[in-house]
């Protein structure tokens, strides 16, 4: 059984059992209506209670819902129990964007799965609490900054499915969105064995812009960022190198320059010295000794 047979399976029971309520409420209305009319009881008669009504329409309500918990129960059991063999991915979630990262060290920003085999996604937020919810595999769970949590699910058919971020999580919340895509077992393994770009080498080098980007892509830096000078939730990096910088540090305002020392340390610790003008989103950097070489050659010539 899938993830997507097991919830639906829950819901089609509730919906079954919510219709059958319905219909026989609102026959027992509609029957009320005309066996009871005035025409054939102008007088008011006195009724007397019924015990076997009376525990008839108590039991039989409290027995459904148990029916209703028990499959709901077995349901998120199933869902908390990841088959043997699971393919296992780091999923990170950072305003707002998703990074994906597989047990070889491959990194990407959608999620490649291969068809017909179980999928653990394991989850952690760099800043605030995110929701990862994919709904063709009927699958959401938070990731929470400071704890690990999981999922697991198993595609069954060709074709993308979408991510979302199920969780309000600030101003572009809504843009907080992937894909999962399923490939051929086969297809699947090619493209998980193959080199990322900066990790070719020879005539295959990426050139360093196209290593920075892969850089800026795998941290999410777009979703606040811009290369080509367009406003957005944080300062475009276009022209970022040597150009004056207005700052708020300690409730002082002042204007430096941003230069290497600048913009590691804006990397590293964005909150010491933020930028007037926005707000203060963006999450210490983990980037590493030569990530951040790549990308501080990156800005010198935007």
């Amino acid at each position: 059984m899938t993830t997507t047979a097991a919830v639906d399976q829950v819901f089609l029971l509730i919906i079954a059992i919510s219709v059958a309520l319905l219909l026989l409420v609102t026959g027992l209305m509609l029957w009320f209506v005309v066996r009871y009319r005035r025409s054939r009881h102008p007088q008011a008669e006195e009724v007397k209670g019924s015990t076997a009504l009376e525990v008839a329409w108590t039991l039989i309500p409290t027995l459904l819902v148990l029916v209703m918990f028990w499959y709901g129960y077995k349901g998120f059991e199933f869902l908390r129990r990841p088959p043997p063999g699971s393919l296992e991915v780091t999923v990170t979630g950072r305003m707002w964007d998703w990074g994906f990262e597989y047990a070889n060290g491959k990194k990407s920003e959608k999620l490649f799965v291969p068809l017909g085999r179980p999928v653990k996604v394991n989850l952690r937020s760099v800043d605030v609490i995110h929701s990862f919810y994919v709904p063709a595999f009927r699958v959401k769970e938070d990731a929470v900054p400071g704890q690990e949590s999981y999922l697991w699910f198993k595609p069954q058919s060709m074709g993308p499915a979408d991510i979302f971020c199920a969780e309000f999580c600030g101003e572009r919340h809504a843009y907080m969105i992937s894909q999962v895509i399923v490939m051929e077992p086969a297809e699947f393994e090619r493209w998980l064995a193959a080199p990322s770009p900066t990790e070719m080498s020879g005539t295959e080098a990426p050139s360093a812009a196209d290593a920075a980007r892969e850089v800026m892509e795998e941290w999410g830096c777009f979703a606040c960022h811009s290369t080509d000078g367009t406003e957005s939730v944080g300062p475009t990096l276009k022209g970022i190198w040597g150009r004056t910088v207005t700052v708020i540090a300690g409730g002082q305002v002042y204007e430096l320059k941003s230069d290497e020392a600048y913009l590691r340390k804006a990397l590293l610790k964005p909150s010491d010295e933020l930028v007037k003008g926005y707000d203060d989103l963006m999450p210490p950097s983990e980037l590493t000794d030569e990530q951040m070489s790549i990308l501080l050659e990156y800005l010198k010539i935007l």
